[in-house]
């Protein structure tokens, strides 16, 4: 019995090690004092990849009710990998539970404010690299104070994310002016039976005044329920923020086309630039994207023309390899592009040798020569990829023969 009861030690011993070396700690917690609520604040603080490495300066996501949030906030930006949709943020929680003011939250209506307008924003300017962009996240009660924060004259904040609620004077609206751009998400579900009355109500407001300086947007969730509604809107209030950060992606040549074609594309990157402060060049993701779509799609028309108009992004790593040659050059020789299909297989056979590609490449090199008329280098090209396919065993020997055999014909 003594022994069983060692052993049983031992195990409990053994297994709480193991799940404290395992634990996953994310951020960092920090506490201020905050002299008007005259009690402790806990933040919640997440910094992106790359924050130790570079010196760059950062927008801010603020989640209050962040013992809830805070984490949903850092998964979007881990999930996302980068900043394709929207910018790297420092993720900042303001931990409201078991909080007298959490229960009370009207009473202290101004000291709140006060706390989260100055105390909080100025903590984290002081403390971490930020720049003057900050979003602030309110699910249900904390969804008044999102959107008081955000309509607030010289408000630190750009957008206000507010979910299950939301709170606007109607008189304050009519007066709302700002110099800065100010977007607010309003977000519901018919579901939401708690608080679907006063965010519909919200809505109503700003449909009634709809204010110049102000961009703003009420959706429905009606999938979602109370309870689950600020996982779903948090991202998508992100992205209405960010509407015009992330790269373009389209569906079909089609779109493409019917939103103005390389015009479009000028123009929306010209203003993503001047609004974020980035380059106004089209970016490296959308030239990609537009390139492989018209591929995908077999439209040669849009591919032709995307190839030459975004050449430069040809030069790039993705591209410098054999594979990709290959898959450029198959494609030109499909559609009859002999010269542009020579192009890539040669550069794929000189700057790019690799075994596992070039027998296809000779063989392609060979009919591209054999579109335009010229028998002896196609010949050549031929011979050499049967002599490649037989030493490396390629399945695709009797192919590069057949064809070999074709100009002998």
């Amino acid at each position: 019995m003594k022994k069983k009861l060692l052993l049983t030690v031992a195990l409990v011993t053994l297994f709480n090690g193991l799940m404290a070396q395992d634990s996953i700690q994310i951020g960092q917690t920090h506490k201020i004092f905050s002299k008007g609520l005259n009690q402790e604040i806990e933040l919640q603080i997440y910094t992106p990849s790359g924050y130790s490495a570079d010196s760059a300066n950062y927008p801010t996501l603020y989640v209050l009710d962040g013992q809830w949030y805070f984490i949903n906030g850092v998964a979007i930006q881990e999930s996302l990998r980068g900043d394709r949709i929207m910018p790297k943020m420092i993720v900042v929680g303001i931990n409201m539970v078991d909080r007298p003011y959490r229960s009370r939250l009207f009473d202290q209506w101004d000291a709140l404010i006060e706390c989260l307008e100055s105390e909080v924003v100025s903590y984290i300017d002081e403390n971490f690299r930020t720049r003057d962009r900050r979003i602030i996240f309110g699910w249900e009660n904390s969804s008044y104070l999102a959107s008081e924060l955000l309509l607030r004259k010289n408000s630190p904040f750009n957008c206000a994310i507010a979910v299950s609620g939301g709170n606007i004077n109607k008189d304050s609206l009519s007066r709302f002016t700002s110099e800065n751009e100010r977007y607010l998400f309003i977000a519901g579900s018919e579901k939401d039976i708690y608080s679907i009355d006063y965010t519909n109500a919200t809505a109503e407001v700003l449909r009634s005044v709809n204010p110049v300086d102000l961009t703003w947007d009420y959706r429905l969730f009606n999938d979602e329920e109370h309870e689950s509604l600020a996982y779903a809107s948090m991202y998508q209030g992100l992205k209405f923020f960010y509407h015009n950060y992330g790269s373009l992606v389209f569906s079909s040549t089609d779109e493409f086309y019917e939103r103005g074609g390389i015009s479009y594309l000028n123009q929306y990157f010209q203003r993503r630039g001047e609004r974020f402060g980035i380059s106004t060049a089209i970016d490296a993701s959308t030239k990609n994207s537009l390139i492989w779509l018209a591929w995908k799609r077999d439209n040669f028309v849009a591919f032709d023309l995307f190839m030459s108009e975004f050449e430069g992004v040809l030069s790039t790593r993705r591209y410098a390899n054999a594979y990709w040659q290959n898959r450029l050059a198959q494609y030109y020789l499909k559609n009859n592009a002999f010269d542009k299909a020579i192009t890539f297989f040669e550069k794929g056979i000189t700057d790019y040798a690799d075994e596992r590609y070039m027998a296809e490449m000779h063989a392609g090199l060979g009919m591209s020569f054999k579109g335009k008329g010229e028998m002896k280098l196609a010949r050549k090209h031929l011979k050499k990829a049967v002599e490649i396919a037989v030493n490396a065993g390629d399945l695709k020997e009797e192919t590069y023969r057949a064809q070999l055999n074709d100009l002998k014909q």
